[in-house]
């Protein structure tokens, strides 16, 4: 079993976290007998992230819904990546810039009634996770085959964010100004970061994608498939 998993009572074991200032127990796995006794006794305020079947156990004894995702994963071998230009008066550009210039697009990209908007997001809180992920220390480090759009007055309208998860390209942040920035562009600019990722040797991309949000509809098309799906609840 991987090293940095935990054990509750010889019926979970979990990678443990925080989030939202919770303790987390991340990708949860069953191990023994009555795992839902076990979390909903001992894991009172946690954010807990498990299978569908369990966290549906745990939702009908009380815990509160916090988010359905999917992992999504796509193979770069398969698919026949040819190069893709943004749209005419926007260019792709480096995800190189201060992330003082790329924050109005990604603030932007998340309205209070957004699929991944969760409950006590505002700018502040969307600022300090952004910096963070930028800088490489909320996941990993931000990979070369990121990138960002930005208009004809070099405005940062949309990017693609992927950063090295323990070994796995993730791609961390899809944005999109829902104002100054075209319908498509970030179809687009997800298809250059593959063509990019392709082209550095990667084979794989991942992502999650929060089970309500249009986008998973958009990856399908893209390449992406199922390969997970866990729920994550408030005990």
């Amino acid at each position: 079993m991987d090293e940095k998993r935990q054990i509750m009572a010889d019926a979970v074991s979990y990678i443990e976290g925080v989030r939202d200032g919770r303790p987390w127990a991340d990708m949860v796995e069953v191990v023994g007998p009555d795992p839902a006794d076990v979390i909903m006794s001992g894991m009172r305020g946690w954010a807990v992230s498990a299978p569908p079947d369990l966290s549906e156990e745990l939702l009908a004894r009380g815990a509160r819904m916090l988010r359905h995702a999917h992992t999504m994963s796509c193979d770069l071998r398969e698919e026949g990546l040819t190069e893709v230009a943004a749209p005419e008066g926007f260019r792709f550009v480096p995800c190189d810039r201060d992330p003082e210039q790329v924050l109005p697009a990604v603030v932007a990209a998340y309205p209070p009634g957004h699929p991944d908007r969760r409950p006590g997001d505002d700018a502040e809180k969307l600022r300090e996770e952004f910096v963070t992920l930028l800088e490489g220390r909320l996941i990993g480090q931000v990979m070369p085959c990121s990138l960002l759009a930005v208009d004809s007055e070099d405005t940062v309208v949309a990017g693609v964010v992927v950063n090295d998860m323990d070994g796995q390209p993730w791609v961390s942040q899809v944005f999109r100004h829902p104002v100054h920035a075209p319908r498509g562009i970030g179809a687009l600019a997800v298809r250059a970061v593959q063509v990019r990722a392709a082209r550095d040797g990667l084979t794989t991309l991942g992502l999650a994608v929060t089970h309500s949000n249009p986008a998973k509809r958009l990856y399908e098309r893209l390449g992406f498939v199922v390969t997970d799906t866990m729920i994550t609840v408030i005990v």
